[in-house]
């Protein structure tokens, strides 16, 4: 069963070579400007020999063989999750399900597609009797908070990893169709609990109020992308009233 599926960058040249290549765990491939590669990319700013894809199980390793360069692995769909690869470095592991391994090539940034479908999972419980676990983050997404924080997020959540966050303003004005009374006030409460909500600042019943928070906004933001506590989905709540 193929695992990986490899997909060449563009290029004006006829290398007579397959549009996607597919992989089976244990397979690997080669890319670089030399032809003996599996992948020719005919860049003179790219090395010979430049790395090497490998399928493993549900995810995909790779090696930087370039002496002098570093590859990035972006994830196209994580605001601006990616790996480095520096140079000479073997088998680093990919973890992402879509990824762009993006080769500085003399001024130009090639980018190869690895696509890692396969999801292999738990089947049966495979839990013990008992007491369930306590949920890591608790949110009803049917409540004005979380129309709060998905407003925060969907710049990043539509595409672009390093947008400026939206402004207690702006989100006032995303949320007046679904929050007609929503105000600088109420919105900047729903800031301040979900703060609390979710743990980066104490409640205000604690011992201790502990230090101030600053860039409140950006910490939310940052967990909640990071534990995928908002997703694409969740911003058709921007077009539906919250409780």
């Amino acid at each position: 069963m193929y695992s990986i599926i490899v997909v060449p960058p563009p290029t004006t040249e006829d290398t007579g070579r397959p549009a996607q290549i597919r992989l089976a765990p244990g397979e690997r491939i080669t890319f670089g400007r030399s032809a003996g590669n599996d992948v020719e990319i005919p860049h003179e700013g790219v090395s010979r020999r430049a790395g090497e894809i490998r399928a493993q199980g549900a995810y995909w390793i790779l090696s930087n063989l370039c002496a002098h360069q570093t590859y990035v692995v972006e994830n196209p769909e994580g605001a601006g999750e990616h790996v480095k690869v520096g140079p000479g470095r073997l088998e680093a592991p990919v973890p992402f399900e879509f990824s762009r391994i993006v080769l500085p090539a003399a001024g130009d940034l090639l980018a190869i597609q690895v696509w890692a479908p396969r999801h292999d999972y738990l089947r049966g419980g495979g839990g013990l009797d008992g007491e369930t676990t306590a949920p890591a983050f608790s949110l009803d997404r049917g409540k004005r908070y979380f129309a709060v924080l998905a407003a925060l997020c969907e710049p990043r959540l539509r595409g672009a990893p390093h947008a400026p966050l939206p402004t207690v303003d702006q989100v006032v004005e995303r949320l007046a169709p679904v929050w007609p009374a929503a105000s600088r006030a109420s919105v900047q409460w729903n800031i301040d609990y979900l703060a609390v909500k979710l743990r980066l600042k104490p409640g205000p019943d604690a011992a201790e109020s502990g230090p101030r928070l600053n860039g409140k906004k950006e910490s939310l933001v940052s967990l909640a992308l990071r534990f995928d506590l908002v997703g694409e989905d969740d911003l058709a709540l921007l077009r539906e009233p919250a409780r």
